[in-house]
């Protein structure tokens, strides 16, 4: 194939850290606390902003706590489930690898009697009709590494008995959370918004700070997870009293990002971005025939971790090994070319390319990128192809 002439203005698309935002650069953190106490007044305050802020774009019911909790996405999912798991059976669902990290912390470490897995392939969904009202339920939104996301939470009972213990990492401010359906919600806002990493979101209904203050674990708390004292919440955590020392620039950071936000149409306006960038891998997917999207359904697909399978026969034809090496390959070319980072799937799914489509991605990005993917992948099939 002819070389394209258009190459992206911005060649990230990685699934994490995610691009910056459009027009990012280092001066917007000039306004950071530094220097200061994180349990100092202006601390506090730009901690307790930024909370106030992800409510009002996240449409957060008052009622519902924030807040910012260590080691990102995991971090908040991991307290999640220390703290409220083992006072009902618990329903595990996955169908991608994070799901089923969840799995392992559940089963083979906290081994909470009367968990449930119900699992499915990547590309595909578990039955979400045998989740149980009466247990809690663990699983993710959008699984960031099949590119799969549950299409709605109408399987989500209104009147369960149940905790809803949501891994949201890569939908938040990319797709609609139904709050009076989820219980506690985690993410990262080094996803959709672009953020410095290190930090979480944790989101807790009143259903959930019921649990926490009328349920202890038999099992030892590590302070880092812990979200009680003396039986009743510790409502600092959720003003900006954070557990231990965050970093007040990747705040700022987070910050930098929620204004952007706000900017550009608020939730609904990052939705839209988001979904336009997949519905531009759609209609290029649609008339290419060496490529498919990983999900198995339209309704399934995520519009931020955009995860394509190759269906060339050529490829299906190759042994495991060599299967694994065409995407390698592909994403090498064009990361050589300075068109895209990080675009080989993740290792432990099928092979594979995994686009970000993040709302900090613009679509005119997305729109360059798709002749280089049919360049680089007729280059490596010429260059693995055994002459006839």
């Amino acid at each position: 194939m002819t070389t394209p002439v258009v190459r992206p203005k911005s060649p990230y698309f990685s699934s994490g850290p995610c691009a910056k935002r459009p027009g990012w650069t280092p001066q917007a953190l000039e306004n950071a606390v530094l220097g200061q106490s994180h349990r100092g007044k202006a601390s506090k305050a730009r901690l307790a902003d930024v909370i106030d802020r992800t409510r009002a774009i996240l449409n957060v019911p008052a009622d519902y706590r924030i807040g910012i909790v260590p080691a990102s996405d995991t971090g908040a999912v991991e307290m999640a489930l220390w703290s409220l798991l083992g006072a009902r059976p618990v329903d595990m669902v996955a169908w991608e690898s994070f799901g089923s990290e969840w799995v392992t912390d559940v089963v083979k470490e906290l081994k909470i009697p009367g968990a449930r897995t119900l699992k499915a392939a990547y590309g595909a969904l578990p039955d979400l009709g045998q989740v149980n009202k009466d247990h809690d339920v663990v699983f993710t939104w959008n699984g960031t590494t099949s590119g799969v996301r549950v299409p709605n939470a109408d399987w989500i009972a209104d009147d369960r008995a149940g905790l809803t213990i949501c891994d949201a990492t890569s939908a938040a401010f990319a797709m609609e959370l139904p709050w009076a359906k989820l219980d506690v919600t985690t993410f990262s806002w080094q996803k959709v918004l672009g953020g410095e990493g290190a930090h979480g979101i944790l989101i807790l209904s009143p259903r959930a700070v019921e649990r926490l203050e009328s349920y202890t674990p038999a099992r030892p708390l590590p302070k880092i997870f812990r979200l009680t004292k003396g039986g009743k919440l510790i409502e600092g955590i959720f003003k900006g009293e954070t557990i231990n020392t965050p970093s007040l620039l990747c705040v700022e950071d987070y910050r930098d990002a929620l204004v952007w936000a706000d900017q550009v149409g608020g939730l609904k306006g990052l939705i839209a971005r988001s979904e336009a960038n997949l519905a531009v891998i759609t209609a290029w997917a649609e008339k290419t025939d060496w490529v498919d999207f990983l999900a198995e359904t339209k309704e399934s697909r995520s519009c931020t971790s955009i995860c394509l399978k190759i269906v060339d026969p050529w490829f299906t034809a190759l042994a495991a090994d060599a299967q694994a090496e065409v995407p390698k390959r592909l994403a090498a070319k064009l990361e050589k070319e300075k068109v895209a980072f990080d675009i080989n799937g993740y290792r432990d799914a099928p092979p594979g390319l995994r686009i970000w489509g993040g709302a900090t991605v613009e679509t005119a990005d997305i729109k360059a990128l798709t002749p280089w993917l049919d360049w680089a992948y007729a280059a490596v099939k010429a260059e693995l192809a055994v002459p006839a």
